[in-house]
């Protein structure tokens, strides 16, 4: 039974990605170095933060870059926020009386200030702040306190995160609301891998805290989630036109990263239809009519998708009435509007690609009709 919780900071409770990235790219500017775009950062980032700088300014000493980071992070960090479900997790561990700790790389004056912004520090029992290399700290943690590791979980959003909880002989688990992507999780072997916290907590609360899986110190546990389904999971998804020729497409990380079009599960009781607004109006704020069905897709166990999964895809088209000013939730990282010509050239989750080829193959049968005429 899981007894004790050690969280990780960035990432994984706050949203602290935009403005570590920023400092991270004023430290570049000042030694002379180009920029990352976000993509990048993402994909280059790694703890200990030594052998990210070795990558790309070696010939400078570590106190000066560190002073450029934290000078420009003091000015940025107005931006950090509370992730979404990591309030409300943090107060279902309250509930269940679970131990709560912080290990984590982040600055103790930065931390001070985003723990007194967010609030989210009365949640924790201690926290270890300014830590250089977890791997090297979590026994440390555990004997402090008193912690058994096989009954003790580390939530990360690094692989860092995963091999400190490989370390210390704890439960592992990756979240995917943070600095590194699907693909960099899965290859370092999380316990589980979870899109946010939210469905971690859905996770504990059907196994009564319990994770039936082997011994955490052994590379091979394997916890199963709650959220996999044990039966093909209905889902709909609509590709949306704007009235301007221009479509919608959407990037999430629980799809490795690439982009695909907004939809979800069909609700007890509810039509396909009636599924696909509200999906479209929760995840994109958009109103949408003149829907029209296209295909179905099998979606058995894609490695795209983050976990393991059994998907039957519903496919539309339809349009956006009124403005097409698109309000994402936390589903989503980023939106595009653009042409069918452009939407090719994004990288696409397979679904997504198989709708937009079969909406396109419509439109020639809509222009022409004889076969033979679009030989």
């Amino acid at each position: 039974m899981i007894r004790n919780i050690i969280f990780d900071w960035s990432g994984t409770l706050v949203d602290d990605l935009p403005a570590v990235w920023q400092a991270t790219n004023y430290v570049f500017e000042q030694a002379g170095v180009p920029a990352l775009t976000l993509d990048q950062f993402r994909a280059e980032f790694c703890l200990p933060f030594k052998g990210f700088y070795d990558r790309y300014v070696p010939h400078l000493e570590l106190p000066q870059l560190e002073k450029w980071f934290h000078q420009r992070l003091r000015e940025v960090q107005h931006t950090v926020v509370c992730l979404p479900k990591a309030r409300e997790f943090l107060e279902f561990c309250r509930a269940q009386r679970l131990r709560t700790f912080l290990l984590s790389s982040v600055h103790e004056d930065h931390f001070a200030i985003q723990e007194k912004a967010t609030d989210l520090g009365r949640y924790l029992d201690r926290p270890y702040v300014g830590v250089w290399d977890k791997r090297q700290k979590i026994h440390e943690v555990l004997a402090e306190n008193e912690l058994m590791p096989s009954e003790t979980l580390f939530i990360g959003d690094m692989q860092h995160d995963v091999e400190t909880s490989r370390h210390g002989g704890v439960y592992s688990c990756a979240v995917l609301t943070g600095y590194n992507s699907l693909p960099q999780l899965r290859a370092a072997g999380p316990d589980v891998i979870v899109e946010h916290l939210g469905e971690l907590q859905a996770i504990l609360q059907h196994h009564r805290l319990d994770f039936p899986s082997a011994d955490p110190s052994t590379e091979t546990s394997a916890v199963p989630t709650a959220s996999r389904e044990a039966h093909p999971v209905s889902t709909v998804g609509a590709l949306i036109h704007d009235g301007r020729g221009r479509v919608l497409l959407i990037r999430t990380h629980k799809w490795s990263g690439l982009w695909g079009i907004p939809g979800g599960k069909i609700k007890e009781g509810e039509t396909a239809v009636h599924a696909l607004r509200r999906e479209l109006k929760e995840e994109t704020d958009l109103e949408v009519d003149d829907i029209d069905f296209v295909l179905v897709q099998d979606c058995i166990h894609s490695s795209e998708f983050y976990r393991r999964a059994h998907f039957v895809l519903l496919n539309y088209v339809c349009r956006c009435v009124g403005s097409a000013r698109v309000r994402l939730n936390e589903e989503a990282q980023e939106f595009r509007w653009l042409s069918m010509d452009e939407a090719y050239s994004l990288p696409l989750n397979t679904p997504t690609r198989v709708l937009l080829d079969a909406v396109r193959e419509r439109q020639k049968d809509w222009l022409y009709p004889d076969a033979a005429l679009r030989q």
